[in-house]
């Protein structure tokens, strides 16, 4: 189905024509179960459906029960099971699996189904039913063949969505751009408190600290109608950084510990954490166990290419303060049994590509303009003992690429051997994403004259951008082309997109180049 497609443009508003066809509604349920059922309220289904995490014979379907999305939920306090369904075509006449979930009241009325047994490298669509509603129809599509080792894959990487800077859309383009899978590397929500000056106001009065009030915040970044199209039309592989929680937060540290007792801050990422769980596409393995949740993860897209899935917030040491701190051998952001599951993964791999995606850059930035150097200490610069060595181990990693977010600007990079020498080795590529929404719509002179002065003192930046969207890449065997794709505002609930610019990494030459 091509982006623009006339079968395409049917997709797009399948999930009104299809669920209003009552009569096959009606075939889920015996008569006797369906009068048995207890009804619920209207709207069960208005955060919609996802899917994501996409494995060869399976996917991760998701929706959540919410009438009342804002209020906690508005579901009453039960089990309540909900029936799903995979088919091979939009009109399900073609049904493959089926089954109910349960939607537990501990868990905000959240589905999560595992489904298996699917063939590889298709594309499927599914749905939910419950008390006699039909949810969206939803598209998704499984990983190929872990042999297969041609083909191509269609990857986009999104980040950064502040509900008050701005309408989400950068996904209506993603939506026509058709990819196989949406890689989103954090700050799926922000937790700061309502702006009056917003384009648009987040809900509350403050920021979330409660499992209810984290859930209310999710549940008003679900409702926007481009990132649920998106949602619906792809699976998703997830990821959280910082203002999924508390903004700049390490381990169990938060920003201000002076005003956050640390169990009132473990309190707090319990009840993120389990929010976070409850409104995104992931397996049974992301459950959280009170402050602590299972993030990172590999994901095969047959022999093309491997995706290693990075946290970069749980298991780090606190940010340095200083220049002299930033270089300190004791400080970890991943973490010793992380770092082995990573060098692991990317020595062992078979795939043609290593990605990684990591919430926050690796790359060098040097802020300070001549002589010395000033660095942000919260991204990979502040741990930069840790960060050379993995820059050391890629020269021994066939074609690795960094794809990572949190700057809101696109910044694409060389990947040097060491940063202090500018001559050295290229080791691999890394590309930051700009924001989907966060900073607006950003004044771009004042960003060209702030900007513009340090890249000499940045040689490996290729590429600068200040403008909101994502990145967009065609994987294969001899090369990834990337596209900047972005959009002229945000401020408005529709915008015009464009290319600002491609790229090329060529398989079995480190580093990337603008074509």
């Amino acid at each position: 189905m091509t982006a623009g497609s006339p079968d395409r443009r049917r997709f797009l508003t399948a999930g009104a024509a299809v669920l209003g066809a009552a009569a096959s509604a009606q075939l889920w349920l015996p008569a006797a179960a369906r009068a048995a059922e207890t009804p619920l309220p209207d709207g069960v289904f208005s955060l919609g459906i996802s899917s994501g995490d996409p494995l060869p014979d399976g996917v991760v379907l998701w929706t959540r029960l919410a009438p009342d999305p804002l209020n906690g939920g508005g579901m009453p306090d039960r089990v309540v099971p909900v029936e799903w369904q995979v088919a091979e075509d939009q009109r399900f006449r073609k049904l493959v699996r089926r089954g109910t979930a349960q939607a537990r009241p501990e868990y905000g009325h959240s589905v999560h189904v595992d489904v298996r047994g699917l063939r590889a490298d298709r594309t499927y669509w599914y749905r939910f039913r419950t008390s006699g509603q039909l949810s969206p129809v939803g598209r998704t599509r499984t990983a190929p063949h872990p042999h297969s080792s041609g083909g191509s894959l269609r990857m986009a990487l999104a980040s950064c969505q502040n509900w008050q800077h701005g309408y989400f859309t950068p996904y209506a383009d993603m939506l026509d751009q058709d990819p196989d899978v949406v890689v989103f590397v954090g700050d799926y929500i922000y937790e700061s408190t309502p702006s009056a000056t917003g384009v648009r106001r987040h809900e509350g009065t403050g920021e979330p600290f409660s499992l209810v009030q984290y859930r209310n915040r999710y549940a008003q970044y679900r409702t926007d109608p481009d990132l649920a199209a998106m949602h619906a039309n792809a699976p998703f592989v997830v990821t959280f950084d910082d203002h999924e929680v508390d903004n700049d937060f390490a381990g169990e540290i938060p920003q201000d510990p002076d005003k956050q007792p640390h169990d009132a801050f473990v309190a707090r990422l319990t009840a993120a954490y389990q929010a976070f769980y409850e409104h995104m596409p992931v397996r049974a393995t992301a459950v959280p166990d009170g402050p602590h949740i299972r993030m990172h993860r590999r994901l095969e897209f047959g022999r093309l290419a491997r995706l290693n899935v990075l946290d970069t917030r749980q298991y780090r040491s606190d940010q340095a303060t200083s220049q002299a701190g930033a270089q300190d051998p004791s400080l970890t952001m991943l973490g010793a049994q992380q770092k082995r599951w990573l060098l692991d993964g990317l020595k062992d791999s078979p795939a043609r590509w290593n990605l990684i995606a990591s919430q926050i850059m690796m790359a060098e930035t040097d802020l300070k303009v001549g002589e010395g150097k000033l660095w942000f200490y919260d991204a990979w610069d502040g741990y930069q003992a840790e960060r050379n060595a993995f820059l050391q181990e890629f020269k021994q990693v066939r074609n690795p690429v960094v794809l990572s977010g949190d700057r809101h600007l696109t910044m694409i990079s060389d990947l040097r051997e060491d940063y202090a020498d500018p001559d050295s080795a290229v080791v691999g590529a890394e590309f930051v994403g700009t924001s989907i929404s966060s900073n607006g719509d950003q004044d771009q002179e004042a960003f060209r004259k702030e900007w513009d002065p340090r890249r000499p003192d940045n040689p490996h930046w290729k590429l600068l951008d200040a403008h909101r969207g994502y990145h967009l890449f065609d994987v294969r065997r001899g090369g990834i082309d990337a596209q900047v794709r972005v959009v002229d505002t945000v401020r408005q609930p529709t915008s015009t997109p464009s290319t600002v610019a491609t790229l090329r990494v060529e398989a079995g030459r480190p580093g990337v180049e603008v074509v």
